[in-house]
């Protein structure tokens, strides 16, 4: 459902369902569907799952306003973000756990070894120089964070899903980090490191409010 949803509501937001949708109402459904599918998995939650919700959407939202608005490292196709985001996700990073769960921790640093030639290659052109700190950050994230597989499929699954949605048009990324000097592809390959990051503060700040020690595992 996660992904499909994903796939099908990017399309239907950039395109009006093939153009069906009047472009002014093209967000709608999507925004409906996507909180409505929200709040039925609130309703049908135990409480630390409704923590992790509410929190991925409290973080979520602000990020991607200063990421979008503030920092303009990335720009929505009709100008402010689109309101279905902040539940897509808690799809993504839900999506992202369940995958997690069926791979085997020894191999989670493995699975990122792909991105080292393209990264080089990003850095070698000079298209993303951004890709090799991205990288680190993600390979930090997988050695010392609590849960590694989770960041591991993050990295790849948020690939996917940027790859899908700058090719219909949902978003474009700025070719040039402002403010740091760095190049960065349309996706940037290493996009996962944003999502890990928003991941870990959502351990970190479940962990607190349900006052339960943080354990890769308690999933």
């Amino acid at each position: 459902m996660y992904a499909v949803t994903i796939i099908i509501g990017l399309w239907i937001s950039a395109t009006g369902a093939g153009g069906i949708i009047p472009d002014s109402m093209a967000e709608w459904p999507v925004n409906v569907w996507c909180w409505g599918v929200f709040s039925a998995i609130f309703v049908m939650s135990d409480r630390k799952e409704r923590i992790e919700m509410l929190v991925v959407v409290a973080l979520a939202t602000p990020m991607e306003l200063f990421f979008s608005e503030v920092w303009l490292i990335y720009e929505y196709q009709r100008g402010l973000m689109p309101l279905f985001v902040p539940a897509g996700h808690y799809f993504l990073f839900d999506l992202g756990r369940r995958v997690a769960a069926q791979i085997r921790e020894n191999m989670a640093m493995i699975t990122l070894l792909p991105f080292v030639p393209l990264v080089a290659y990003g850095v070698y052109t000079g298209g993303d120089t951004s890709g090799i700190l991205m990288l680190l950050l993600v390979l930090g994230f997988t050695k010392w964070g609590p849960q590694p597989r989770l960041y591991v499929v993050m990295a790849w699954a948020a690939l996917a899903m940027e790859l899908w949605g700058t090719y219909l048009g949902n978003w474009m990324w700025a070719s040039e980090v402002p403010f740091t000097g760095l190049t960065a592809w349309n996706p940037p390959l290493l996009v996962g490191a944003f999502y890990c990051f928003g991941d870990l503060l959502v351990n970190l700040c479940v962990a607190k409010f349900d006052q339960e020690p943080l354990d890769s595992n308690n999933h």
